[in-house]
């Protein structure tokens, strides 16, 4: 299960959560809180965003390099847009969005396995203190650390080749947020959930490259805990030499 396979379970996930009223009302409130902190963070880049580009590139006087310059400030703008709404992911994600991305994961495992595995029992402020600490190396500091690159390459000559290899790695890390809800929830060691990612990251690329999709990555980090259990419970199952049928 390669790229394509990533971009399929993606699609397959919203696709099920659609036809699945709890998914779907749950799916929705995680939809219009990104919604409304992206709104707010885009609208300040597209105000900004001559004078963020301005920072970079000077507008220049030949009236065709005029032409070039606007063309590549929009690019570098979508770029920005994009990651302001994986920023607004995050901020909702650690106040309560990540309980929700949790429940998500279990209505879908219980939905294809008939139960859900046990993991570990622990109250409601238990279990929240340890999603974050799951939340934390998994999806915050990866993508925090994105960012900062990206900040930094927007001095350097080849800012555009570091923005979009820093939004690769963001959608990478924001896909394996999703596909180790499961494991993580069983009390798999960190060690073998990484393992996990790097035996699969062609996967996990296409799984995120709909994450940056300006606008339309935001139904897909609403609803990508479905695909991500959907993907895992199937490598699961393929190991035991179990079917799949959903």
């Amino acid at each position: 299960m390669g790229f394509i396979a990533g971009i399929q379970y993606n699609i397959r996930g919203v696709a099920l959560a659609l036809k699945t009223p709890s998914l779907l009302m749950l799916g929705l409130i995680r939809f219009a809180v990104v919604l409304l902190l992206a709104l707010v963070l885009s609208g300040m880049v597209l105000y900004w965003h001559n004078d963020i580009f301005s920072m970079i590139w000077q507008m220049p006087e030949s009236r065709w390099l005029i032409w070039l310059w606007h063309i590549v400030s929009w690019i570098l703008t979508f770029t920005l847009m994009a990651f302001s709404m994986l920023i607004s992911y995050l901020i909702s994600q650690i106040f309560f969005c990540v309980f929700i991305m949790d429940y998500m994961s279990r209505i879908t495992e219980r939905m294809v396995l008939g139960q859900e595995a046990p993991g570990a029992h622990t109250s409601i402020f238990g279990l929240f203190l340890y999603l974050i600490r799951q939340e934390i190396p998994r999806a915050v500091v990866p993508v925090l650390i994105s960012v900062t690159l990206m900040i930094i390459g927007l001095f350097t000559p080849v800012s555009l080749v570091i923005i979009g290899l820093s939004a690769v790695v963001a959608g990478i890390f924001l896909a394996w947020d999703n596909t180790d809800l499961v494991p993580a929830r069983r009390m798999v060691p960190f060690r073998e959930r990484f393992a996990f990612l790097r035996k699969n990251l062609f996967f996990h690329i296409g799984f995120g490259l709909l994450f940056l999709v300006p606008w339309l990555n935001i139904l897909f980090l609403s609803f990508a805990p479905v695909g991500a259990t959907l993907y895992y419970i199937e490598k699961e199952r393929k190991k035991h030499g179990l079917g799949f049928d959903l």
